[in-house]
């Protein structure tokens, strides 16, 4: 008899759900205010279209397909740029970066690089609902260790520890974490003592909140391999003209650079127009991501202030990224309250959608556009004060 392998397809029951059937009908029916969006186009996100224009003017005239595994080698060097200009600096060398059409590209490669089928990974047990299906394509397993919320939502070590066992091959972190916020800000004993390698999201790291900047993990630990992950559909605010990157810290470098190679020199994913633009939009950029960064900024402190404001609602400002996740004390359903709450027209994500955690939460988008995120905010603070 054949082994069955954890993650197969063919188990999902894609049939909607309570929540989106009662969404597509008061859509129908009217709409409602909508609080979960992280599309930043739909919210008037829109990188400079002069500057795009001209980035990509120069590609149509000398346009040669030269494809690199890696990348080509003036967007590996934009960058490196980008990263020695971080705050802290974190010093890159272009030939420890690997391009990929996106970051779920990136993932895609890093698990079939560092597992077999039936091995295992450690995720967060709150997080975006992204690696079930990518570890369901590779027939891994997931095993989840634990985010404190009463510590602001930082690793239990402990859990971390007692979900390791013979076939574990990485340590998936997020940070600044979503939907939580939560940064890692300081090296944990516990990596050290595993020495797994450590998958690092850090799409995130531009839109710091509560603190001044998020440290790279590959800093904290760079005796372990490191793999750090991020790309410009956050930072830019391009979700439609995808690119990620793969950067491995020395240790990542000397262990899995050439089969890292043969990988994406399968794929070659990642665009030609895209790669050539990368250093116009990092050179010309800057002023748009600080804009962008200060209206999530003034959302997310208009939605800790009006939430903070509502009895039996706990909410903790984000170290960073552009989510708040409630804790909402006077309800003991999240279905129920998410379709309470569409009722009253304003639509939440429940906290379910996130993975397990103890308590009724919901998620709200601080990408929203400042006239609806005030707009809902109000709904939503008057239907939960009712």
């Amino acid at each position: 008899m054949r082994k069955k392998l954890p993650g197969c397809f063919t188990e999902y029951d894609l049939t909607p759900n309570e929540l989106e059937i009662a969404r597509c009908k008061a859509l129908a029916e009217g709409g409602y205010l909508d609080l979960t969006s992280s599309n930043p186009t739909q919210q008037g996100l829109l990188f400079p279209p002069t500057v795009l224009r001209q980035a990509a003017e120069g590609y149509w005239e000398s346009r040669r397909y030269t494809p690199d595994p890696q990348g080509l080698p003036a967007a590996r060097a934009a960058i490196a740029q980008f990263y020695a200009e971080r705050s802290p600096p974190f010093l890159v060398k272009e030939e420890a970066l690997f391009l990929t059409a996106s970051t779920s590209e990136a993932y895609g490669l890093l698990f079939a690089l560092l597992a077999d089928a039936g091995d295992n990974l450690l995720i967060p047990n709150v997080t975006y609902p992204l690696f079930e299906y990518l570890a369901a394509i590779h027939h891994l397993e997931l095993k989840t260790y634990l985010l404190d919320e009463e510590k602001n939502w930082q690793i239990d070590e402990k859990s971390l520890l007692a979900q390791v066992d013979s076939q574990t091959r990485a340590i998936l972190l997020v940070s600044p974490h979503n939907p939580t916020g939560m940064v890692i800000q300081n090296p944990l004993a516990v990596f050290d003592k595993l020495g797994l390698p450590l998958i690092c999201d850090e799409v995130f790291a531009t839109f710091p909140y509560a603190i001044e900047a998020v440290p790279p993990i590959a800093a904290l630990h760079p005796q372990l391999p490191v793999f750090t992950l991020n790309g410009i559909s956050k930072m830019f605010a391009l979700p439609d003209l995808k690119l990620g990157w793969i950067l491995l810290n020395s240790v990542a470098q000397t262990l899995y650079s050439e089969r890292l190679e043969l990988l994406n020199d399968t794929f070659l994913g990642a665009n030609s127009l895209i790669q050539t633009m990368l250093p116009q939009l990092f050179a010309q950029g800057n002023a748009f991501r600080a804009t962008m960064h200060e209206q999530i900024r003034a959302n997310l402190t208009l939605g800790l202030d009006s939430l903070r404001s509502c009895p039996g609602v706990k909410v903790q400002a984000p170290a960073g990224g552009y989510y708040l996740f409630p804790l909402i004390q006077t309800w003991e359903n999240e279905d129920e309250l998410v379709l309470y709450l569409l009722q009253k027209g304003v639509l939440v994500h429940p906290g379910y959608f996130y993975g397990e955690v103890s308590g009724v939460h919901i998620m709200l988008s601080a990408l929203t556009a400042p006239a609806s995120f005030e707009q809902g905010l109000a709904c939503l603070v008057q239907a939960l004060r009712a």
